[in-house]
């Protein structure tokens, strides 16, 4: 798609929100058909966030793996409901994915991955959970193929946008103009680069007070990639690692902003010999405190999501779930998850909501607080409009 198609894009993203707002599938209270896995290979990009207004999540459906049949669509439980709805923002092909940023009471902005003609990546903005939205930008690049590849710093309303070459772009509201902040390359000859051997970028995001933080891949075992803008360069703001994983490499596989401080997931090793654990910022800047390690046994995450309060729940392959509601709390196993599921949210109450994909249906399950079993308490058949984009 060339630049002078660009007015034309934007403007059929205006038009279509009338049509598309508040039709957003039909929703029914019972049992859908049997749910199945997810396509083969679908993207870590499913995940889910939590904001005062309410919860999102992004998830991919329709077709195979292989196609180009595959949607991605943002879902939306606002605050002190039980119920889901389509938000997903329409006028755009994205079958490159969805990246949502943005935290406390500040409006949500979605970056429409690039894919097929799309040769850049349209910004659009809600301030009204999902119910209309307006363009923001574009960003005249692609970006990265990762959850936290957006994100909004508080207050000012500042954007970093991290790309699939290892560029990171920073831009103040309005967002017609981007500047270089960091490269891969750039990062990886400072000190704190070089002391981790940075080998990929692989998120960003803001502390409270607006300083920008990337992670990434350490290729030195014993380091956390975490890395804070200071001084004029970037110097190292990840946690000591425990001693059991000092002696393995480390990605930072998730770096958000929550109400309480920035939180991380960590992946220490590879195979069999993998671990995860999160972190939480606790208020100083480069202090963190980090939860037990899960050993994962051949497993592979899937989706890892962030409660607005810091609290995580992960999907892992074989149906697993694993949660924990913050610093100074241990990992809690749930009850195996429902087929299908694509991203696992916290529910109201203490509960758990996961979100289980089969083609253009969406099962929503239930564990409420206390209870061993899940139970749909909603299904949504989602318009998707298979052919439109290539």
């Amino acid at each position: 798609m060339n630049r002078t198609a660009r007015p034309a894009l934007i403007a059929l993203v205006l038009a279509s929100v009338a049509l598309t707002a508040g039709c957003v599938g039909t929703v029914s209270s019972g049992p859908g058909p049997a749910s199945e896995a997810p396509p083969a290979g679908a993207s870590f990009l499913a995940t889910s966030l939590g904001t005062a207004s309410g919860t999102w999540a992004i998830t991919v459906m329709g077709g195979s793996a292989a196609s180009h049949n595959n949607f991605w669509q943002l879902f939306m439980r606002p605050a002190g409901s039980t119920d889901w709805k389509l938000v997903t923002p329409p006028g755009v092909p994205d079958n490159g994915g969805l990246v949502a940023a943005g935290t406390s009471d500040e409006p949500l902005i979605t970056g429409i991955r690039p894919s097929q003609y799309l040769t850049y990546t349209p910004l659009v903005i809600t301030r009204d959970g999902g119910q209309a939205w307006s363009p923001a930008g574009p960003l005249d690049a692609a970006l990265g193929n990762a959850p936290d590849a957006l994100a909004a710093a508080p207050g000012t309303g500042r954007l970093l946008a991290l790309l699939t070459n290892g560029t990171v772009k920073v831009a103040a509201p309005g967002y017609t103009r981007w500047t270089t902040l960091a490269t891969q390359s750039s990062l990886a000859a400072t000190p704190a680069g070089r002391r981790c051997g940075l080998t990929a970028l692989t998120a960003s995001t803001f502390t409270p007070s607006g300083t920008p933080l990337l992670a990434g891949r350490c290729s030195r075992p014993g380091t956390a990639g975490i890395f804070a803008a200071k001084n004029g360069t970037w110097q190292a703001a990840g946690p000591a690692l425990p001693a059991t994983l000092d002696h393995q490499p480390t990605t930072v596989l998730r770096l958000t902003r929550t109400s309480n401080g920035d939180v991380a997931l960590l992946e220490a090793g590879t195979g069999p010999d993998a671990s995860l654990l999160a972190a939480w910022s606790t208020g100083n800047e480069g202090h963190w405190a980090l939860s037990p390690v899960i050993r994962l046994h051949d497993a592979e995450l899937t989706s890892a999501s962030f409660g607005s309060n810091g609290a995580a729940a992960l999907v892992l392959t074989g149906n697993r779930a694993e949660t924990i509601t913050g610093a100074g709390a241990t990992w809690r196993s749930l009850p195996a998850l429902p087929a299908g599921t694509a991203t696992l949210t916290l529910g109201p109450a203490g509960g758990f909501d996961a979100l289980a994909v089969h083609r253009t249906r969406l099962t929503v399950w239930q564990l409420a607080p206390g209870t061993t079993a899940w139970r749909v308490t909603q299904a949504m058949n989602v318009p998707v409009q298979f052919g439109s984009s290539g």
